[in-house]
């Protein structure tokens, strides 16, 4: 979304045109960091034969995080020598660090801490810029004569997360080796506290509100408390072996579009059977919201995005289970991350991104697939995203499977962009003029959208989108500091092809194709599918394939039966008018239904099965526009059952309901006002042997909960996310401002044999954010809480900063530009 504010100097335009600044050197207490360096602190890994740490007292700190607190709350604590010590020394390693990387460095929440207690040696000058500063305030910092000062305002701009343990692992850039740091005893599942209001920092913390994941003890998630300072939350303990880490991408996103980062994988020298990722971002300034898709090569393995900066500076960090790729782990691999971004004099802010990868082993009985073959652009030979861009491009791939495969499942991954992102709340292709005279074209092909996967020309399968809306989507406030979801992990789509094996293992090539498809209608009740929508999905897929071990074995079977009736298309439209004849309303409904059924015998060294692919798909979507367009409505629900049967089950059930209203209201003077109400729920039950993790992975590790979880049949997740947010926009003055208020109840719980979900939830969280702050966050693990947080609503600013909308229409997915004939107060026209 196209959103700005007032100028300001941002600090990757500070880089371009001046030279790294030398820095002060340091002070005689550098000796005596590496001897008072501690694991709170972001020292190395101890090894499991290492002698554990001295018990921590209160009238003896030994951590960076303990002797702030003395000193900055207890009588004369600053005076105390082993406080001066210890946070001299963390002073001096910190300048020591930015001294080794001048352009790059960006401190930890703690490491901001040191710098702001010490903030009166430079000058009095504060380490976070004030919105209300000037370019010129700025240009005084940054070509001041005192170095320190320019220093430390270096530092300032670059806020945010490094690796925690950067300190003193031995990571190489660009993805290279480490070697295995430690050996643990013990995992954790880890998950982020309430970020509630800093006391040494007005970096914003924003998250996605999603399941435990499973890491090993030492990769750490931050837990921002109410007194500002750095903790980890360790939910629950659990046996596992060896754990190692690469440091994959170390890398700054600002003039990127068209340009990836690009590294090199080399597998770890450590046995691993599971892998997660580790994605950390800070950003601070003005820009858009940007989407990001991650390759092992030729094949996309991730897909993200951003969220947007504030003038003050954000952060996040987003753990994800990446075990289903295993077979790429084990091998070196390109990566390519693509994350298109654009710095300029308006849009100011860099990414600054760290990923890390952690290789450690538990018990796990799920097999991963032997190969995986991309369906995509293929690119990555020119160090180049391989997205395929439809509706321009022919998302077709000509590939040749193995000839021993059992096992083949396609995944697809497509979302939305530019005129499509908010495809959810299109009208009807033949309504896309009603408004024209004021309101301008609307976007069409209906609020319906098909993602088809072909085999050789056939339909193998289909993904009704879930309806992504990022964090530049509709109106800001609504994702500050809670992301929306999905937003920071965009889920993909399972299509068994199992079936197909029969043909696809003869020996020769098969052409696999992804089209995305709308409704054209007939003005009236009734429509068929298109063959085009608008502009952009991007799109990509890949095969997982599980082979016999015996690699002469030959995979055989019948040609698949294919049951694909047309899919029943119901519509409808209604248009009001006012008395000189102008369109004041419209009312359109759109209601689909398809069901289809593709099945084959299958012979292979496991024996021969009836594999069976099925899927049952429903969605209604009811439109309102009202006021000559000022005021629409949505409200959507897709809902879709999956099944693969005769061998290795899967089956998968969700629904996906959308409730939005907007309102755009133009005042006097071209100022204008955009009101939203949103309310959007994602049940998701999966059963069998996915792909993907289903989230249950993790608590089979507990003991609390490894033996409830052992008799379980699958998992569901369930969340529902509501908001109400305001902006308003002076364009004239300069000047905007909003109120935003979200909320989010998220429940993950385990399936029983029969299907049914069972009493005790697994997690559970309730969080509410107004205006940037949390103000509730609730969590439970296996039933028991064990994280309340409340912070009182009459000390949360009335308002929040928002950037400005350049389009109040594109901001909210009604079209191009801006209005052509605004409306008072959304008055009539003549």
């Amino acid at each position: 979304m196209t959103f700005i504010q007032e100028p300001d100097l941002p600090f990757a335009t500070f880089l371009l045109l001046n030279p790294a600044p030398h820095l002060p050197a340091l002070s005689s207490a550098s000796s005596a960091a590496a001897a008072i360096r501690t694991r709170g602190s972001g020292a190395c890994v101890r090894s499991s034969t290492s002698p554990p740490p001295a018990p921590v007292t209160a009238a003896a700190p030994t951590t960076v995080a303990q002797a702030l607190e003395v000193a900055r709350d207890s009588p004369g604590g600053a005076d105390d020598p082993t406080v001066s010590a210890i946070l001299e020394a963390a002073l001096a390693t910190i300048l020591r660090r930015i001294q080794a990387r001048p352009a790059s460095y960006v401190m930890t929440r703690e490491e901001f801490a040191v710098f702001n207690y010490f903030q009166h040696r430079f000058q009095g000058d504060g380490l976070i810029s004030q919105e209300g500063e000037s370019r010129e305030r700025h240009h005084s910092l940054w070509t001041g004569t005192s170095i320190k000062v320019l220093a430390i305002g270096l530092v300032g701009c670059c806020l945010g997360l490094f690796l925690l343990l950067s300190g003193c692992m031995p990571m190489p850039r660009a993805g290279g080796r480490t070697e295995a740091l430690s050996t643990i005893s013990r995992s954790h599942l880890e998950k982020y506290a309430a970020p509630s209001p800093s006391a040494t920092s007005s970096v914003l913390n924003v998250f996605q509100v999603y399941q435990p994941v499973l890491t090993p003890e030492g990769v750490t998630d931050e837990t921002i408390l109410g007194d500002g300072a750095e903790n980890t939350t360790s939910l629950a303990s659990a046996s596992s072996g060896a754990s190692c880490q690469v440091l994959l991408m170390e890398h700054v996103f600002a003039y990127s579009y068209g340009l990836p980062f690009v590294g090199n994988y080399t597998p770890p020298n450590c046995k691993f059977n599971r892998v997660t990722m580790n994605f950390t971002v800070t950003s601070q300034g003005k820009q858009y919201d940007r989407l990001a898709l991650m390759y092992f090569g030729d094949t996309e393995v991730w897909r993200t995005s951003t969220a947007e900066p504030t003038i003050d500076g954000i952060r996040w960090t987003y753990i994800k289970d990446m075990t289903e790729y295993m077979s790429l782990w084990n091998s070196p691999q390109k990566i390519i991350f693509d994350l298109g971004n654009l710095v300029n004099n308006v849009y100011t802010a860099s990414f600054n991104t760290t990923l890390t990868a952690t290789f450690f082993t538990s018990e796990d009985t799920v097999e991963p697939a032997s190969l995986i073959i991309p369906i995509s652009s293929r690119n990555g030979a020119a160090n180049a995203g391989s997205v395929f861009t439809l509706p321009t491009d022919n998302a077709t791939n000509t590939v040749s499977f193995p000839r021993n495969a059992n096992r083949a499942v396609f995944s697809v991954s497509a979302c939305g962009q530019a005129t499509e992102e908010f495809w959810w709340s299109n009208v009807l292709q033949s309504n896309i003029d009603t408004f024209d005279p004021v309101d301008g074209t609307l976007y069409g092909y209906s609020p319906f959208r098909e993602v088809q996967v072909l085999i050789d020309g056939q339909l193998a399968g289909v993904q009704w989108p879930f309806p992504v809306i990022f964090t530049g989507g509709v109106v800001p406030g609504l994702w500050r500091p809670i992301v929306g979801i999905d937003a920071f992990d965009l889920r993909e789509h399972e299509i068994d092809i199992t079936p197909w094996l029969p043909i696809l293992c003869d020996g020769a090539e098969h052409t696999f194709e992804i089209k995305v498809i709308g409704i054209l209608d007939d003005g009236r009740s009734s429509g068929t599918l298109s063959e085009t929508v608008g502009s952009s999905w991007l799109v990509t897929g890949k095969v997982f394939i599980w082979l016999d071990d015996d690699e002469a074995s030959i995979t055989t079977g019948k040609s698949p039966v294919i049951h694909l009736p047309a899919p029943s298309i119901t519509l409808s439209q209604k248009l009001g008018q006012n008395s000189t004849g102008a369109n004041e309303t419209l009312e359109y409904t759109t209601n689909v239904y398809r069901t289809l059924s593709i099945s084959s015998l299958v012979t292979s060294q496991h024996g021969t099965i009836v594999s069976t692919w099925t899927q049952n798909l429903a969605v209604t979507n009811y439109g309102l526009y009202t006021a000559f367009g000022a005021v629409q409505q949505n409200n959507q629900t897709t809902t879709g059952v999956d099944q693969s049967t005769g061998g290795v089950y899967y089956r998968s059930s969700y629904s996906y309901p959308l409730y939005a209203n907007t309102t755009v209201i133009f005042l006097a003077g071209g100022n204008f006002t955009i009101d939203a109400d949103l309310i959007r729920s994602v049940d998701l039950t999966v059963q069998g042997t996915p792909v993907f993790p289903t989230g249950l992975q993790p608590f089979t590790d507990i003991l609390d909960s490894a033996s409830l979880v052992s008799g379980f049949s699958g998992s569901q997740l369930s969340t529902v996310m509501s908001g109400t947010a305001h902006y308003f926009g002076a364009p004239n003055e300069g000047y905007s401002s909003g109120f935003g208020s979200t909320s989010q109840e998220f429940t993950f719980a385990g399936l029983d044999t029969n299907g049914k979900v069972v009493d005790t939830e697994l997690y559970s969280r309730n969080v509410e954010s107004i205006n940037s702050t949390i103000v509730k966050d609730e969590e439970s693990l296996i039933g028991r809480e064990f994280s309340s947080y409340i912070f009182p609503v009459a000390d949360v600013p009335v308002t929040q900063n928002v950037m400005g909308v350049l389009s109040p229409k594109e901001a909210i997915g009604r079209g191009p530009g801006m209005v052509k004939q605004p409306l008072i107060q959304g008055g009539g026209s003549n």
